[in-house]
């Protein structure tokens, strides 16, 4: 059978960032890194086949990441790109889908999440399936916190880092939106995490 696999690598403002996929959408992306090649290694791990580049590969989502990193209010879920979840259980295709809600700036807790995606006791299980998460960014787990207020871990290059890099990075490229259309009570909301315990 016939591999029809695809990824491309191109840089951004944060690194070189990767997109996997075949004819029924996007199996895996990879958060900047430093090198090409870093990316590459970590894109095609485990994919058996050989794997070919094609650099118009959803090219209205490369530029829509390109925009993210380069300060832009970007929410993906507008961008015209497929996602593959073939391989994914149902429990996690719901807690992924509920995740995707989570727009730029905002943060939820894993058992918030958990709720909204139907398990309101799963909170645990739901953060091992956001550890799996193979699409970082396109469904943006580095948004879901605990419910203690400490960002918790993050299995993406860079761990908990990265997530804390992006989550104060996102909030203040959310900080017009929220100017625009949340006018009066923009600035009570800025810092607004739901679900946390106080």
């Amino acid at each position: 059978m016939k591999n029809d696999l695809k990824y491309v690598i191109f840089k951004t403002n944060w690194g070189f960032f990767g997109l996997l996929a075949n004819k029924n959408g996007i199996l895996r992306t990879i958060l900047p890194t430093n090198t090409f090649k870093t990316t590459r290694r970590y894109l095609l791990v485990g994919i058996s086949g050989i794997s070919t580049e094609d650099k118009g590969l959803c090219p209205e989502l490369q530029k829509s990441i390109k925009a993210y990193y380069n300060g832009s209010y970007t929410n993906f879920k507008k961008a015209k790109f497929a996602l593959n979840w073939e391989k994914l259980t149902d429990f996690s295709k719901k807690v992924f889908n509920a995740c995707r809600q989570i727009m730029p700036g905002e943060k939820i807790t894993y058992a918030l999440l958990a709720k909204k995606a139907g398990f309101p006791k799963a909170a645990r299980a739901v953060g091992s399936a956001l550890a799996k998460n193979p699409l970082p960014l396109l469904v943006p787990c580095h948004r879901v916190i605990r419910s203690d207020g400490k960002i918790g871990n993050f299995s993406a290059a860079g761990g908990s880092k990265t997530k804390k890099k992006m989550l104060e990075y996102e909030n203040l490229i959310a900080i017009p939106m929220r100017r625009d259309f949340r006018c009066a009570s923009a600035k009570s909301r800025r810092h607004k995490v739901i679900g946390v315990k106080k």
